[in-house]
C-alpha cells in the first residue's frame, strides 16, 4: 500500500492544525468516555472544593470560586453533557483554563495524561444527534485502542448559551 497517497487522503478529512505539528490533548474523563483539550488552554489542575453558588446560574455552573485573587466560575461538565448525576470524589478535578484571557474551571470526572495526536490521528466527528453539538468538537482522536473526544473548547466556552468567554476573533 502506498502509504503516500493514503496519507494525501486522509489530511483533507482532518481538523484544521498548524502543518506538520503534532497536537497535544489533555485526556479527561465524564462518565464513561474520554475527551480531550488543548493542553495550551490549561492553567492548573486542582482537587474540587466547595463553590460559593451563584442565584439563577444554570444548572451546570456549579459556582465560583476564589483562585488566588481571581473569581473564577466553575462549569460541570457531566451537567452540561448530560452525562448523568455527577459525584464528587478524591478522582474529580477541576482543570483551571485560560481562554481568550479569561479563566474558567471545568469539572470533570478524572484526569487521564496528555497525548500528542499528528493530523492524521485526527478523525472528523460524526453526527452525535442532540447529546453533544459537534460545533463544539474537533474531532475524534485515535490513539492505538483509544478514541478521545477532541472538545473544542474556546468555541464551547466562548457559546451564548455558556456565555462565559466574550467571542474569540476568528
Amino acid at each position: 500500500m502506498n502509504t503516500t497517497s493514503q496519507q494525501t487522503t486522509d489530511s483533507r478529512h482532518t481538523a484544521p492544525s498548524r502543518p506538520g505539528r503534532p497536537l497535544e490533548f489533555l485526556s479527561f474523563t465524564l462518565g464513561q468516555e474520554e475527551y480531550g483539550i488543548d493542553i495550551q488552554k490549561v492553567q492548573e489542575l486542582r482537587g474540587y472544593d466547595a463553590v460559593t453558588r451563584i442565584a439563577n446560574a444554570p444548572e451546570y455552573i456549579k459556582g465560583v470560586v476564589n483562585l488566588r485573587g481571581i473569581i473564577v466560575p466553575i462549569i460541570d461538565m457531566r451537567i452540561k453533557f448530560k452525562l448523568g448525576t455527577p459525584s464528587y470524589d478524591q478522582f474529580t478535578v477541576v482543570i483551571v483554563l485560560n481562554i481568550g484571557g479569561r479563566v474558567v474551571g471545568m469539572v470533570v470526572d478524572s484526569v487521564s495524561d496528555v497525548i500528542t495526536l499528528s493530523a492524521e490521528q485526527i478523525k472528523p466527528a460524526p453526527e452525535m444527534g442532540s447529546v453533544l453539538d459537534t460545533d463544539y468538537l474537533i474531532g475524534l482522536g485515535t490513539l492505538d485502542e483509544r478514541m478521545l473526544i477532541l472538545v473544542d473548547i474556546d468555541k464551547l466556552m466562548s457559546s451564548d448559551e455558556m456565555g462565559l468567554v466574550e467571542k474569540i476573533a476568528a
